[in-house]
Protein backbone atom coordinates (compact mmCIF):
# COMPACT_ATOMS: atom_id res chain seq x y z
CA UNK A 1 0.00 0.00 0.00
CA UNK A 2 1.41 3.43 -0.97
CA UNK A 3 1.34 6.34 1.44
CA UNK A 4 -2.05 7.68 2.20
CA UNK A 5 -1.84 11.82 0.78
CA UNK A 6 -3.28 14.42 3.53
CA UNK A 7 -2.33 17.06 0.92
CA UNK A 8 -0.76 17.22 -3.01
CA UNK A 9 2.62 19.73 -4.15
CA UNK A 10 1.95 19.36 -7.77
CA UNK A 11 4.67 22.30 -8.44
CA UNK A 12 3.95 22.14 -12.61
CA UNK A 13 0.77 23.70 -12.23
CA UNK A 14 -0.90 26.67 -10.57
CA UNK A 15 -2.96 25.87 -7.65
CA UNK A 16 -6.49 27.11 -7.51
CA UNK A 17 -7.70 26.26 -4.49
CA UNK A 18 -7.85 23.15 -2.25
CA UNK A 19 -11.83 21.73 -1.17
CA UNK A 20 -12.41 19.78 1.98
CA UNK A 21 -11.04 16.48 -0.64
CA UNK A 22 -9.87 17.60 -3.66
CA UNK A 23 -7.17 20.18 -4.58
CA UNK A 24 -7.50 21.71 -8.04
CA UNK A 25 -4.63 23.00 -10.49
CA UNK A 26 -5.32 24.81 -13.87
CA UNK A 27 -3.69 22.63 -16.60
CA UNK A 28 -4.88 25.49 -19.44
CA UNK A 29 -7.11 27.95 -20.23
CA UNK A 30 -10.11 25.11 -20.85
CA UNK A 31 -9.23 21.85 -18.65
CA UNK A 32 -8.44 21.38 -14.89
CA UNK A 33 -6.47 19.01 -12.42
CA UNK A 34 -8.68 17.64 -9.74
CA UNK A 35 -6.56 15.67 -6.78
CA UNK A 36 -9.09 13.67 -5.02
CA UNK A 37 -6.50 13.33 -1.60
CA UNK A 38 -7.12 10.83 1.47
CA UNK A 39 -8.80 13.70 3.47
CA UNK A 40 -11.92 13.04 5.14
CA UNK A 41 -14.36 15.68 6.34
CA UNK A 42 -16.67 15.03 9.27
CA UNK A 43 -19.72 17.61 10.44
CA UNK A 44 -17.82 19.79 7.79
CA UNK A 45 -14.11 19.96 9.60
CA UNK A 46 -11.65 17.91 8.08
CA UNK A 47 -10.00 15.71 10.20
CA UNK A 48 -6.03 15.75 10.47
CA UNK A 49 -5.78 12.02 9.87
CA UNK A 50 -6.07 10.53 6.16
CA UNK A 51 -7.52 7.88 5.04
CA UNK A 52 -5.57 5.58 2.76
CA UNK A 53 -6.71 5.19 -0.59
CA UNK A 54 -9.93 7.32 -0.01
CA UNK A 55 -8.77 9.14 -2.68
CA UNK A 56 -8.78 6.15 -5.28
CA UNK A 57 -11.95 5.09 -4.31
CA UNK A 58 -13.37 7.97 -4.78
CA UNK A 59 -11.91 8.88 -8.14
CA UNK A 60 -12.65 5.04 -9.41
CA UNK A 61 -15.98 4.93 -8.60
CA UNK A 62 -16.83 8.29 -10.02
CA UNK A 63 -15.22 6.80 -13.63
CA UNK A 64 -16.97 3.92 -13.41
CA UNK A 65 -20.47 5.99 -13.15
CA UNK A 66 -19.29 8.32 -15.17
CA UNK A 67 -19.17 5.86 -18.35
CA UNK A 68 -21.81 3.61 -16.98
CA UNK A 69 -23.98 6.84 -16.91
CA UNK A 70 -22.58 8.67 -20.41
CA UNK A 71 -25.78 7.92 -22.09
CA UNK A 72 -28.22 10.04 -19.51
CA UNK A 73 -25.68 13.21 -19.57
CA UNK A 74 -22.13 13.83 -20.85
CA UNK A 75 -18.86 14.03 -17.86
CA UNK A 76 -16.61 16.89 -17.28
CA UNK A 77 -13.80 14.13 -18.21
CA UNK A 78 -11.31 14.86 -21.53
CA UNK A 79 -9.62 11.54 -22.12
CA UNK A 80 -6.40 13.00 -20.84
CA UNK A 81 -4.41 10.86 -18.49
CA UNK A 82 -3.25 12.81 -15.34
CA UNK A 83 0.23 11.78 -15.36
CA UNK A 84 0.72 13.52 -18.83
CA UNK A 85 -0.25 16.65 -17.67
CA UNK A 86 2.30 16.93 -14.52
CA UNK A 87 6.05 16.46 -14.50
CA UNK A 88 7.07 13.13 -14.12
CA UNK A 89 8.57 12.75 -10.74
CA UNK A 90 4.92 14.28 -9.76
CA UNK A 91 3.18 11.23 -11.48
CA UNK A 92 2.88 9.13 -8.03
CA UNK A 93 0.69 11.84 -6.67
CA UNK A 94 -2.12 11.79 -9.52
CA UNK A 95 -1.95 8.44 -10.50
CA UNK A 96 -4.82 6.41 -9.85
CA UNK A 97 -6.69 9.27 -7.96
CA UNK A 98 -6.61 12.28 -10.28
CA UNK A 99 -8.51 13.43 -13.09
CA UNK A 100 -8.18 16.24 -16.07
CA UNK A 101 -11.76 17.15 -16.84
CA UNK A 102 -13.48 20.44 -18.46
CA UNK A 103 -13.23 23.95 -17.51
CA UNK A 104 -17.51 24.34 -16.97
CA UNK A 105 -19.36 26.76 -14.66
CA UNK A 106 -20.99 25.38 -11.91
CA UNK A 107 -25.07 25.25 -11.57
CA UNK A 108 -25.59 27.02 -8.02
CA UNK A 109 -27.78 24.29 -6.27
CA UNK A 110 -26.15 20.10 -5.18
CA UNK A 111 -28.45 17.82 -6.84
CA UNK A 112 -29.81 15.86 -3.66
CA UNK A 113 -31.79 12.59 -4.83
CA UNK A 114 -33.64 10.81 -2.06
CA UNK A 115 -35.05 7.15 -2.14
CA UNK A 116 -35.12 6.35 1.17
CA UNK A 117 -36.06 8.77 4.32
CA UNK A 118 -33.53 8.86 6.38
CA UNK A 119 -30.77 11.85 7.39
CA UNK A 120 -31.54 15.30 7.17
CA UNK A 121 -34.89 14.49 5.30
CA UNK A 122 -35.91 12.10 8.22
CA UNK A 123 -35.45 14.92 10.64
CA UNK A 124 -37.48 16.90 8.58
CA UNK A 125 -40.67 14.61 7.90
CA UNK A 126 -40.77 14.17 11.58
CA UNK A 127 -41.37 17.87 12.13
CA UNK A 128 -43.52 19.03 9.40
CA UNK A 129 -44.40 15.92 7.57
CA UNK A 130 -42.53 16.94 4.61
CA UNK A 131 -39.07 17.03 2.61
CA UNK A 132 -38.14 20.38 1.23
CA UNK A 133 -41.56 21.28 1.10
CA UNK A 134 -42.64 17.70 -0.28
CA UNK A 135 -45.80 16.29 1.73
CA UNK A 136 -45.30 12.69 2.28
CA UNK A 137 -47.74 9.72 3.47
CA UNK A 138 -48.33 9.80 6.73
CA UNK A 139 -46.36 6.86 9.29
CA UNK A 140 -43.35 6.75 7.57
CA UNK A 141 -40.47 4.90 9.58
CA UNK A 142 -36.90 5.73 9.51
CA UNK A 143 -35.15 4.68 6.30
CA UNK A 144 -38.30 3.44 4.30
CA UNK A 145 -38.48 2.98 0.51
CA UNK A 146 -40.11 6.31 -0.80
CA UNK A 147 -42.86 5.28 -3.87
CA UNK A 148 -40.58 7.62 -5.70
CA UNK A 149 -37.45 9.44 -5.77
CA UNK A 150 -37.41 13.03 -4.02
CA UNK A 151 -35.08 15.59 -5.53
CA UNK A 152 -34.52 17.77 -2.71
CA UNK A 153 -31.69 20.46 -4.00
CA UNK A 154 -29.75 22.53 -1.32
CA UNK A 155 -27.44 25.48 -1.94
CA UNK A 156 -23.66 25.18 -1.67
CA UNK A 157 -22.08 26.70 1.59
CA UNK A 158 -18.52 28.22 2.02
CA UNK A 159 -16.25 25.61 3.69
CA UNK A 160 -17.08 25.02 7.59
CA UNK A 161 -20.72 26.07 6.43
CA UNK A 162 -23.79 23.71 6.30
CA UNK A 163 -25.52 23.55 2.83
CA UNK A 164 -29.09 24.66 3.22
CA UNK A 165 -31.95 22.48 2.12
CA UNK A 166 -34.27 24.31 -0.51
CA UNK A 167 -37.60 23.69 -2.86
CA UNK A 168 -38.12 23.67 -6.01
CA UNK A 169 -39.66 26.86 -6.28
CA UNK A 170 -36.29 28.55 -4.62
CA UNK A 171 -34.52 26.47 -7.25
CA UNK A 172 -36.28 27.81 -10.14
CA UNK A 173 -35.36 31.49 -8.71
CA UNK A 174 -31.94 30.34 -8.37
CA UNK A 175 -31.05 29.28 -11.80
CA UNK A 176 -34.21 29.89 -14.27
CA UNK A 177 -37.19 27.15 -14.27
CA UNK A 178 -35.98 25.66 -17.60
CA UNK A 179 -32.44 24.81 -16.07
CA UNK A 180 -33.77 23.77 -12.93
CA UNK A 181 -36.22 21.37 -14.70
CA UNK A 182 -33.40 19.81 -17.32
CA UNK A 183 -31.09 19.46 -13.74
CA UNK A 184 -34.00 17.51 -11.98
CA UNK A 185 -35.07 15.36 -14.32
CA UNK A 186 -31.29 14.43 -15.36
CA UNK A 187 -30.92 13.84 -11.64
CA UNK A 188 -34.15 11.72 -11.42
CA UNK A 189 -32.56 10.00 -14.27
CA UNK A 190 -29.27 9.34 -13.09
CA UNK A 191 -30.40 8.04 -9.84
CA UNK A 192 -32.85 5.56 -10.24
CA UNK A 193 -30.31 3.70 -13.20
CA UNK A 194 -27.38 3.73 -10.63
CA UNK A 195 -29.96 2.57 -7.77
CA UNK A 196 -31.16 -0.46 -10.18
CA UNK A 197 -27.28 -1.24 -11.49
CA UNK A 198 -26.41 -0.82 -7.47
CA UNK A 199 -28.82 -3.24 -6.26
CA UNK A 200 -28.02 -6.03 -8.55
CA UNK A 201 -24.85 -5.65 -6.76
CA UNK A 202 -26.41 -6.40 -3.00
CA UNK A 203 -26.08 -2.15 -2.44
CA UNK A 204 -28.86 -0.11 -1.27
CA UNK A 205 -28.34 4.02 -2.50
CA UNK A 206 -30.06 5.27 0.04
CA UNK A 207 -29.34 8.94 -1.94
CA UNK A 208 -26.93 10.81 -3.54
CA UNK A 209 -25.95 14.48 -4.60
CA UNK A 210 -24.92 15.37 -8.10
CA UNK A 211 -23.36 18.11 -9.52
CA UNK A 212 -24.12 19.71 -12.76
CA UNK A 213 -21.96 22.14 -14.95
CA UNK A 214 -22.79 24.19 -18.08
CA UNK A 215 -20.04 25.02 -21.26
CA UNK A 216 -20.52 27.80 -22.98
CA UNK A 217 -22.89 26.13 -25.23
CA UNK A 218 -25.59 25.55 -22.26
CA UNK A 219 -24.83 21.83 -22.40
CA UNK A 220 -25.74 20.71 -19.48
CA UNK A 221 -22.82 18.31 -17.69
CA UNK A 222 -22.31 16.18 -14.98
CA UNK A 223 -19.24 17.18 -13.32
CA UNK A 224 -17.42 16.81 -9.37
CA UNK A 225 -17.75 13.03 -8.47
CA UNK A 226 -20.77 11.34 -8.94
CA UNK A 227 -22.72 8.17 -6.91
CA UNK A 228 -19.31 7.83 -4.15
CA UNK A 229 -18.94 6.97 -0.57
CA UNK A 230 -18.57 10.57 0.12
CA UNK A 231 -21.71 11.75 -1.92
CA UNK A 232 -23.85 9.10 -1.02
CA UNK A 233 -25.32 6.75 1.34
CA UNK A 234 -24.62 3.38 0.55
CA UNK A 235 -26.58 0.54 2.56
CA UNK A 236 -25.78 -3.04 2.10
CA UNK A 237 -28.67 -4.55 1.15
CA UNK A 238 -28.51 -7.67 3.35
CA UNK A 239 -27.99 -5.46 6.29
CA UNK A 240 -31.38 -3.61 5.60
CA UNK A 241 -34.56 -3.02 7.57
CA UNK A 242 -37.13 -0.40 8.24
CA UNK A 243 -37.01 1.50 11.53
CA UNK A 244 -32.80 2.00 12.05
CA UNK A 245 -30.12 3.52 10.71
CA UNK A 246 -28.70 0.84 8.24
CA UNK A 247 -24.62 -0.43 8.34
CA UNK A 248 -23.36 2.15 5.49
CA UNK A 249 -20.53 2.34 3.57
CA UNK A 250 -19.70 5.85 3.80
CA UNK A 251 -18.37 8.01 6.70
CA UNK A 252 -21.08 7.56 9.11
CA UNK A 253 -18.39 4.73 10.89
CA UNK A 254 -16.17 7.87 11.60
CA UNK A 255 -19.75 9.71 12.63
CA UNK A 256 -20.42 7.47 14.90
CA UNK A 257 -16.93 7.24 16.64
CA UNK A 258 -17.04 11.07 16.75
CA UNK A 259 -20.36 11.05 18.21
CA UNK A 260 -18.90 9.35 21.36
CA UNK A 261 -16.05 12.16 21.83
CA UNK A 262 -16.63 15.19 24.20
CA UNK A 263 -15.98 17.64 20.67
CA UNK A 264 -18.02 20.82 19.17
CA UNK A 265 -17.48 19.46 15.98
CA UNK A 266 -15.83 22.95 15.03
CA UNK A 267 -12.21 22.75 13.66
CA UNK A 268 -9.83 21.43 14.51
CA UNK A 269 -11.42 18.36 14.27
CA UNK A 270 -10.06 15.34 16.90
CA UNK A 271 -7.16 12.27 15.93
CA UNK A 272 -8.76 8.96 14.88
CA UNK A 273 -7.78 5.99 16.31
CA UNK A 274 -5.78 3.81 14.26
CA UNK A 275 -8.51 0.49 14.24
CA UNK A 276 -10.90 3.67 13.22
CA UNK A 277 -8.79 4.71 10.04
CA UNK A 278 -8.45 1.04 9.27
CA UNK A 279 -12.05 -0.24 9.32
CA UNK A 280 -13.20 3.27 7.51
CA UNK A 281 -10.39 2.53 4.92
CA UNK A 282 -11.74 -0.82 4.12
CA UNK A 283 -14.89 0.28 4.11
CA UNK A 284 -14.23 2.43 1.36
CA UNK A 285 -12.63 -0.46 -0.79
CA UNK A 286 -15.38 -3.06 -0.24
CA UNK A 287 -18.22 -0.49 -1.45
CA UNK A 288 -15.90 -0.04 -4.70
CA UNK A 289 -14.87 -3.59 -5.14
CA UNK A 290 -19.00 -4.68 -4.61
CA UNK A 291 -20.09 -2.48 -6.96
CA UNK A 292 -17.66 -2.29 -9.81
CA UNK A 293 -16.89 -6.53 -9.09
CA UNK A 294 -13.08 -5.33 -9.64
CA UNK A 295 -10.30 -5.16 -7.44
CA UNK A 296 -9.05 -1.07 -6.41
CA UNK A 297 -6.41 -0.13 -8.64
CA UNK A 298 -3.65 0.79 -6.11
Amino acid sequence: MSQPLFESTVQSLPLLGRGKVRDIYAVDSDKLLIVTSDRLSAFDVVLPDPIPNKGRVLTQTALFWFERLGHILPSQLTGIAPEDVVDPHEREQVAGRALVVKRLKPLPIEAVVRGYIIGSGWKDYQKTGKVCGIELPAGLSMAARLADPLFTPSTKAEQGAHDENIDFAQCEALMGSALASKAKDAALRLYSEARDYAASRGIIIADTKFEFGLDNGGTLYLIDEALTPDSSRFWAADGYREGISPPSYDKQFVRDYLETLDWNKTAPGPHLPEDVIAKTSAKYVEAYERLTGKPLAL
